[in-house]
């Protein structure tokens, strides 16, 4: 047995206190706490984005190589750049599963853009060329006006914008992308829905852009919403959407918010998710657990089955997430 002289112990409690604070997480380790009640949270103004929707939907049908759709997207980068934004337009041409070739317009709307830390938030602007879900047959063939589908989520980033826009005290930068071609698909061939997103995938404006994460908006101003744990969101980014739910119930908007979920989709976030290093999750209606809203790739998707509670719902949780981001 090996005899331990006093400078021996004292040598060997050293390196015991020093494996002990290596082994701690210092300030630079852990999340830094933020004391919430300092912080002031702009209230998201559901009057505001419902009007929104109304505009979008006064274009008509906002389909790839329409007039609408050209005009539309005219307003939008006039809108969000009127809302103190700095607005990027990414072109191109993308083929359709049917052979057609389709003029998109990526829309990037940016806030405080010399800030490093950014979070990044999207929803497609453009709507269903054809109504394959509508009870008559003699309207499957017509568009669709996607006042939900496509409205609401453009709708409540233009209200964060504006709301952003006029305050100076968010510590972060913020991207909000607008995705073209996003409904200009068929289920049964694969890859044909999200064309806008795919190409921005493959053709990034800024191959270094690193948000700490982002948030996909989809159908989120539906009556009686229900945003499910989409399992592609639960598979690639589980903490993202963790903590906006939880914000979302302490909000008050647990009935919109549902713990439950559901089997993973295809939409803009799966390729955001697939095709580039940035994590993002999903917010869209599951209201049946796996189906969409009722009224959803039909003519009834109007003004009529957008309810502002929901909107308010969604935006204010957005904004509140963006806020307590430390």
């Amino acid at each position: 047995m090996k005899n331990f002289t006093l400078s021996n112990i004292l040598f060997f409690l050293l390196i015991a206190v020093c494996m002990t604070a290596c082994d701690s997480p210092g300030p630079s380790q852990k999340e830094k706490t933020v004391d919430r009640s300092l912080i002031k949270v702009p209230d998201f103004q559901a009057d505001s984005a419902y009007a929104y929707i109304e505009k979008q939907l006064s274009f008509g049908p906002r389909v790839p190589n329409t007039q609408a759709h050209a005009a539309c997207a005219e307003w939008l980068q006039d809108k969000f750049q009127s809302l103190g934004a700095k607005v990027k337009v990414q072109t191109g041409v993308v083929e359709a599963y049917d052979g057609t070739l389709l003029n998109i317009y990526n829309i990037i709307a940016s806030y405080n853009p010399d800030r490093a830390k950014r979070i990044m938030l999207s929803a497609h602007w453009d709507t269903r060329p054809i109504a394959d879900q509508d009870p008559d047959p003699t309207k499957q063939s017509q568009p669709i006006p996607g006042a939900n589908d496509g409205g609401s989520g453009v709708a409540v980033l233009l209200e964060i914008g504006r709301l952003i826009g006029q305050d100076d005290s968010l510590n972060l930068g913020v991207d909000i992308f607008l995705w073209d071609a996003e409904d200009y698909g068929k289920s049964e061939v694969r890859d044909s829905y999200c064309l806008g997103t795919q190409y921005w995938a493959r053709n990034r404006l800024n191959p270094n852009y690193a948000p700490l994460y982002g948030i996909n908006l989809d159908m989120v101003g539906g009556k009686n919403a229900r945003f499910t744990m989409e399992g592609g969101s639960m598979s690639y980014a589980p903490g993202v959407m963790k903590k906006v739910w939880k914000i979302g119930a302490q909000l008050g908007y647990q009935t919109y918010f549902s713990t439950i979920r559901t089997d993973a989709i295809i939409d803009d976030h799966y390729y955001v998710n697939e095709l580039t290093d940035i994590s993002m999750i999903d917010i869209i209606d599951r209201q049946s657990g796996q189906s969409f809203f009722g009224q959803w790739h039909t003519h009834q998707d109007d003004i009529h089955v957008i309810s502002k509670e929901t909107l308010k719902a969604v935006g204010q949780t957005v904004l509140t997430t963006m806020y307590y981001e430390p």
